[in-house]
């Protein structure tokens, strides 16, 4: 059975990342003899899950670890593992689509492999698994979209019908039922995370059924969500990073899930314990009580569509979930 390390992070969350002034030891060396591989499913330019990812490594670039990157593109992903392995002492692969790791990781048992957004089937002693509680975050997105409605219906794009992106959409559905009872949710799948057209189509009719607040759960695909959503003049919700920067007229706020953070805090363990860090052979669900899971407003000069009143009733609600008063449907 997995075991659940989510306390043993948020402990190293809450007294903060280490520092990165100086030489720190890893493994009886210094951080410029580690060497770090991170491998997107997709390509970067997404500005949200790929290059949430990308921060977090050149964040560990600048402590001196040497990083490099590799892009699927979406395809040969299983190759890409074993390339990335033969050349790094640490594997980042961020995508559901390296479920192959399960049976290449123990072929490297000097490597350490860390897969984002899915886990193994079991525990591989070499492997941290890192999951994120995004149908938390997406039950406060919810609960903004129906407050904002002003016609009770309310969609969302994934992209694709999987277990992860339904995550998501199991959570807004719950947090906009919880706004208004009788909230209608329309979901319309786009069937790719790189096409921004799709995106938009997609989007363009959810608002001919109504929908005037639209969450994007589809990567670069969401891009055309947003510009539907400045053609038409409804709203949209961003995912994965704080996007509101992107479109900050009509983007009200985002679910966020800090994928650079988790991957920082992670490696930073490992460079301070090494193989005595307990991370390995785990599975890590970063949540909202890790504060890896939130919801973005963009910055203090961004134009503000949620009110305050209503930014305070989202914390509440937040403190609800972290404190375990109400649960939220999950599909993991």
């Amino acid at each position: 059975m997995k075991k659940i390390i989510a306390l043993v992070l948020c402990a190293v969350l809450c007294v903060g990342l280490l520092s990165a002034c100086g030489e720190k030891q890893t493994n009886g060396g210094t951080n410029s003899d580690l060497t770090l591989a991170l491998v997107v499913a997709g390509t970067f330019g997404d500005r949200s899950f790929y290059d949430s990812s990308k921060e977090g490594c050149d964040a560990l670039a600048k402590e001196g670890v040497k990083v490099k990157t590799i892009e699927c593109n979406n395809e040969n992903h299983a190759q890409q593992i074993r390339n990335a392995a033969d050349s790094a002492k640490i594997v980042v692969l961020v995508g559901w689509e390296f479920y192959d790791v399960e049976t290449i990781a123990p072929e490297y048992p000097d490597v350490r492999f860390i897969w984002i957004d899915n886990a193994t089937s079991k525990s591989v002693d070499n492997v941290l698994n890192i999951t994120y509680a995004q149908n938390e975050g997406s039950y406060l997105a919810g609960y903004i979209a129906a407050k904002m409605s002003k016609t009770g219906v309310i969609g969302a794009v994934g992209g694709q019908d999987t277990d992860t992106i339904n995550d998501f959409i199991v959570g807004y559905q719950a947090g906009a039922e919880l706004a208004n009872p009788d909230v209608k949710v329309e979901v319309s799948y786009a069937n790719t995370y790189d096409d921004p057209a799709v995106g938009k189509e997609c989007a363009l009719a959810l608002h001919e059924k109504q929908a005037d607040v639209i969450f994007q759960i589809a990567s670069k695909t969401g891009d055309g969500v947003f510009e539907a959503a400045k053609d038409e003049g409804f709203y949209a919700i961003g995912v994965d990073s704080d996007q509101k920067y992107i479109a900050p007229d009509v983007i009200i706020c985002s679910m966020c899930k800090e994928v650079g953070k988790s991957i920082q805090i992670a490696v930073e363990k490992y460079m301070k314990d090494g193989d005595n860090c307990g991370l390995f052979g785990t599975t890590w669900v970063a949540n909202m009580a890790s504060g890896l899971v939130s919801i973005g407003y963009g910055d203090a000069s961004a134009t503000q569509q949620v009110s305050d009143d209503l930014k305070n009733e989202v914390k509440q609600i937040a403190d609800r979930i972290i404190s375990g008063e109400i649960a939220v449907e999950t599909t993991r």
